[in-house]
């Protein structure tokens, strides 16, 4: 049995489990889900693969139901019924809290009766583990301090570019901790397969396989791009036009119901200038893994054509500020304006604090990217949106500190929560 490697959602969990009666995990398929959840329950009823549960909920619902908690229904979209269930059960306990939980890697397409969970239920994103939880940052530098002003001198973790790429194209599947590039890329085209030939035909609604193909590789070229959805459809079309706008819609969104993509919003700050912002998101994929699989890269192609490189850098690096600043309370946006001008990632949070962060894995475009944060936080109506918590630059490799002008420089192999 493979040994349990601790994540980060694991305290998220906790703190859920006391707060709601029921717990909503979320999260593409493989990221681990099930096992980060069956680590708190007591009784596991495996929807997918249980026909007698299946069934005794709309025959005999106390076999399910009259068991140790917390209960864990893991695939619970399968029996998309359960969800009312549940949450008559969560009202029927009153003030008992965590007694259930229910994991998910896709949307039910039959959830027009489904009631509201508010209240009854909390909601947890998973993603595929960040360095940190893989074991491949050191976690030197903790991002909550980072955005609290503190100073925190560091190093990476040795890890060289290379090994970075390495861990790009292999991910942070949970199932591939062990593995080395050549198995998991033959792991993650199986992946990509079970994805287009099954999950979305029995969880989402039949798809043109071959188109969905070229979707996905096409999402992989604009990786940490903002196109227009008619770019994607003519890129995916080819030489055979572009895709039609309903087909590019209903391919699209299969793929956000199997939780595959994790876009960043547009953020739309007050500005002292007149320079109309993009409303356009960013595109990624849960785990950068998925672009390189989709386009057939491996880690010695990325290194062949740095340019693209950096994308998919930029891609493994905006996965674990999601994750770790999930964890804080706060969110990953974007900000682009028609000039040109863009900042990678913004973090923001509820009570108006934010943050602005630029990746580059090259040590040359450091002192570029500073200037251009510096540049950005002129920019920013203060009085109106409030000083930025923290300027941070986000490199492969090297030192970490503050720089005179203030701002920060994190390799992202010494970054932790």
């Amino acid at each position: 049995m493979v040994e349990y490697r601790s994540r980060i959602a694991d305290a998220e969990l906790f703190d859920l489990r006391q707060a709601v009666g029921a717990v909503l995990v979320e999260g593409p398929k493989a990221c681990g889900k099930t096992a980060t959840a069956s680590r708190v329950a007591s009784t596991v009823f495996s929807m997918d693969q249980d026909p007698t549960a299946r069934a005794s909920l709309e025959l005999n619902p106390e076999f399910l139901f009259k068991r140790t908690t917390p209960i864990l229904f893991d695939e619970w979209q399968v029996a998309p019924d359960l969800w009312n269930s549940v949450r008559h059960a969560v009202d029927t306990a009153g003030r008992e809290r965590g007694m259930f939980l229910l994991t998910g890697s896709a949307t039910p397409r039959d959830d027009v009766d489904r009631h509201s969970g508010a209240g009854r239920f909390g909601i947890l994103q998973m993603r595929p583990m960040s360095l940190f939880e893989t074991g491949h940052s050191n976690g030197e530098v903790s991002l909550e301090r980072l955005l609290g002003g503190a100073v925190q001198p560091g190093g990476d973790s040795g890890l060289t570019v290379p090994e970075l790429m390495e861990r790009i194209v292999i991910g942070g599947w949970p199932d591939l901790l062990d593995s080395d590039e050549t198995a998991a890329r033959r792991w993650l085209s199986g992946y990509l397969r079970q994805v287009i030939d099954v999950d979305i035909p029995s969880f989402v609604g039949r798809r043109d396989p071959r188109t969905l193909n070229r979707v996905i590789a096409s999402l992989g070229r604009f990786v940490a791009h903002s196109p227009a959805t008619r770019a994607i459809a003519a890129d995916a079309g080819g030489d055979r036009g572009p895709i039609a706008p309903a087909t590019i819609y209903s391919h699209l969104d299969a793929l956000e119901r199997l939780r595959l993509l994790d876009n960043s919003e547009a953020w739309q700050p007050h500005m002292r200038s007149r320079a109309r912002l993009r409303a356009t998101m960013t595109r990624y994929f849960v785990d950068p893994s998925i672009g390189t699989a989709a386009l057939g890269v491996s880690s010695v192609d990325l290194l062949n054509d740095l340019e693209a490189a950096g994308y998919h850098f930029e891609a493994l690096v905006v996965r674990d500020l999601r994750i770790y600043a999930q964890s804080l309370g706060g969110r990953i946006d974007t900000w682009r304006d028609e000039d040109g001008n863009e900042v990678d990632a913004i973090i923001t949070f509820s009570g108006g604090r934010w943050a602005a962060v630029e990746i580059k894995m090259g040590q040359r475009d450091v002192d570029k990217a500073a200037a251009s944060l510096l540049n950005f936080a002129q920019r920013i109506d203060t009085g109106r949106q409030g000083e930025p918590v923290a300027l941070i630059v986000i490199t492969a490799t090297g030192s970490a500190g503050r720089r005179p002008d203030g701002v920060h420089v994190v390799p992202i192999t010494a970054l932790r929560p």
